[in-house]
């Protein structure tokens, strides 16, 4: 791979493969909406190329497209917007690879496995989503399986990490920064799984630069699912916060999703905190070997410190 389209360069885990891609020598075409964003982020990077457009516009995507081996779809939108924008985009996407002749890498959730009584979830695990949202993951995988294009379907966690604003973990983070009573969504004593953007792009990558891992599924699991507990326990400890932190539960996300269309639109999703669907990273360990994996002390302390710049 020597040249590749990152669409949603502007989000968490876009920003982490683009800062990924120019580790490894790849010239990057950045792509967002946001303009300024994206020069605020890229503008001293000299192998980095911006391109403003919307994922949405069949002529931009297309545009940007030309002349890269793989474009990798980071695309995120609000969920109320999912089910009108999500199909579209896909669509918009599989047509530019055809045109012009690259590949697909896609940023997937754990939504499509929908409930697990598994310990761990592997690649081949039979998808039976019962969300809304969960359909439409498995719809999209579903669309690009069915094209001819070359598609890498990675599947990840909840992220965190430097630029990842819209992650549950960010909800706590943002107030810590603040040094306000924060909000931890979901119950404290159930283990959870949240992998850093940085490890997630760096094992993404790695798969997307070899010929044998494509028209597959691949999970990428966090080091160890870790509590709610725990995660307050680093940021007393480790970052010396003091403040409350107060337990978002369903029930009172539904509440707040009566005023709320995303919070309205969460509440479907917080089966998770309930009963995490925990990922197998075996696959991955034995095709390419160990997947990167920061410590939640070090990545939380490092995400605090992005945060704290741009403050």
């Amino acid at each position: 791979m020597k040249k590749a389209l990152v669409l949603g360069a502007t989000g968490g885990i876009g920003y982490a493969l683009v800062r990924e891609l120019v580790e490894r020598g790849v010239e990057v075409v950045a792509f967002s909406r946001g303009k300024e964003r994206l020069h605020a982020l890229y503008q001293n990077e000299s192998k980095v190329s911006i391109f403003s457009g919307d994922a949405l516009v069949e002529k931009d995507v297309i545009e940007a497209a030309d002349g890269v081996d793989v474009i990798f779809h980071a695309v995120s939108f609000p969920y109320q917007e999912w089910k009108d924008k999500h199909p579209l985009c896909i669509e918009i996407i599989v047509r530019a690879a055809e045109m012009q002749q690259t590949k697909i890498a896609l940023v997937d959730n754990i939504y499509a496995y929908g409930r697990q009584s598994k310990i761990e979830v592997i690649e081949d695990t039979k998808k039976e989503p019962h969300t809304k949202k969960g359909k439409i993951r498995l719809a999209m995988e579903n669309r690009l399986k069915r094209s001819n294009v070359p598609c890498l379907i990675v599947n990840m966690p909840d992220l965190y990490g430097p630029n990842a604003e819209n992650t549950l973990l960010h909800e706590t983070l943002k107030n810590v920064v603040l040094n306000k009573s924060a909000n931890f969504v979901g119950d404290i004593k159930v283990a959870r799984e949240f992998i850093f953007t940085l490890d997630g792009a760096k094992a993404m990558v790695e798969l997307a630069l070899r010929e044998d891992t494509y028209n597959q599924n691949w999970n990428i699991p966090s080091a160890h699912p870790i509590t709610g507990e725990e995660i307050i326990e680093i940021l007393r400890k480790e970052v010396g916060y003091k403040k409350s932190i107060r337990t978002v539960s369903k029930t009172m996300i539904r509440f707040i999703g009566l005023f709320q269309p995303f919070m309205r639109e969460m509440v479907e999703m917080m089966y998770l905190t309930e009963d995490p669907v925990i990922l197998s990273g075996k696959k991955y360990e034995a095709k390419i070997g160990p997947i990167p994996h920061t410590p939640y002390k070090k990545g939380i302390k490092e995400t605090l410190n992005w945060m704290n710049e741009k403050v």
